[in-house]
């Protein structure tokens, strides 16, 4: 049997590369030799594209720029289906694939603009489409698509950089603090703060805005933070449910990935028709916002058993300590498993 090539791309022009490089390492590491022609393809803070020839070992540490690399690009040619290569003469290789895998995490990888270069190349690719990983990567409008499939989210008011100070100030007349305010399409935490008075909103404001021209600000909900890991296109499945016990105001980029603090139970510590109720739900949002191939859904369940949206995540982290992983096992499913799978789904869609 042929071995399926196929390119995992990893890096990225993003404040989530060194997130990126731990989740690509975890797939490549996982994807069966006998089965699959590894093809790694890296893409620098910088947004430089090289195919890396290396020990995939280097990847996590950083350390795979330099001699292993060659520059190299996806091809929007159709016919070429696949990849170019720059040799030392100037020339260009180019090389067919079966499909991408975009590790990718955050800005210029699961907003959408990768799926839509491979959209171009006529190439499959793991994962959401170009317009659902751009919808769920924008907080905003993820939150008004959620609310028209019927479920609930928190109140929210939405602020842009052109905004004058004192329109921002009156689109905050009335919140009801503490209120949470969120960069609207960025990821890991990064530049979200908890703000319980007034007197500490502006600078918050400003530090979303570092991260993006666009800045949600939601009411908190009571109660924690649940997830399902779903999977699939026409026929869907659901991990366990999953729970964040949470010992600080945000599960932050740090508490992410360390669990200093925080801890992560899976199943959750829930009544199983809850349970079931919460992964219900999570399919509606799934398909109301055009998933297809893998999401996480987070939502909070409050103390009076109200399901909450909180976002999707389209490429949901794959460390050691990601969530999406744990519950497909906790499932029944191991990573190869959920790998192999994502890939088939990947073809088939394609109709390969």
């Amino acid at each position: 049997m042929n071995r399926i090539k196929i390119v995992v791309l990893f890096g990225g022009c993003s404040t989530e590369y060194s997130v990126s490089l731990q989740s690509s390492y975890s797939v490549m590491e996982a994807l069966n030799p006998e089965r699959y022609e590894l093809i790694p393809m890296g893409i620098t803070k910088e947004g430089n594209w090289f195919r890396y020839y290396g020990d995939i070992k280097q990847v996590p540490e950083d350390n795979w720029q330099g001699t292993d690399c060659r520059q190299a690009f996806i091809l929007p040619d159709k016919n070429i289906h696949g990849i170019g290569m720059l040799q030392e003469d100037g020339t260009m290789e180019t090389e067919r694939v079966d499909v991408v895998f975009p590790v990718l995490h955050g800005k210029n990888g699961e907003d959408g603009t990768v799926q839509g270069l491979c959209d171009l190349a006529g190439i499959p690719y793991v994962g959401d489409g170009t317009l659902s990983s751009a919808l769920c990567m924008d907080k905003d409008i993820a939150h008004v698509v959620a609310k028209a499939a019927g479920v609930s989210v928190p109140e929210f008011v939405v602020l842009k950089s052109y905004m004058t100070k004192e329109e921002q100030k009156e689109r905050c007349r009335n919140l009801n603090y503490p209120v949470f305010v969120k960069p609207s399409r960025a990821g890991s935490s990064y530049g979200i703060t908890k703000v319980k008075q007034e007197a500490d909103l502006e600078a918050a404001i400003q530090e979303a805005f570092t991260h993006d021209t666009k800045v949600v600000i939601e009411d908190m909900v009571e109660g924690f933070e649940v997830g399902c890991a779903v999977l699939g296109n026409k026929e869907l499945t659901v991990g366990e449910v999953d729970e964040i016990e949470l010992h600080s105001d945000v599960f932050d980029f740090h508490e992410k990935y360390t669990l200093e603090t925080s801890k992560i139970h899976v199943p959750a510590r829930i009544a199983p028709e809850k349970a079931q109720e919460i992964k219900a739900t999570a399919k509606v949002l799934y398909r109301a916002l055009e998933c297809e191939g893998m999401a996480r859904v987070d939502m909070f369940l409050t103390p009076a058993g109200e399901i909450v949206f909180n976002e999707i995540n389209t490429i949901p982290g794959f460390t050691s300590h990601s969530r999406y992983p744990s519950m497909m096992k906790a499932y029944g499913m191991s990573f190869q498993e959920v790998l192999d799978e994502l890939v088939r789904e990947a073809l088939e869609e394609q109709g390969k």
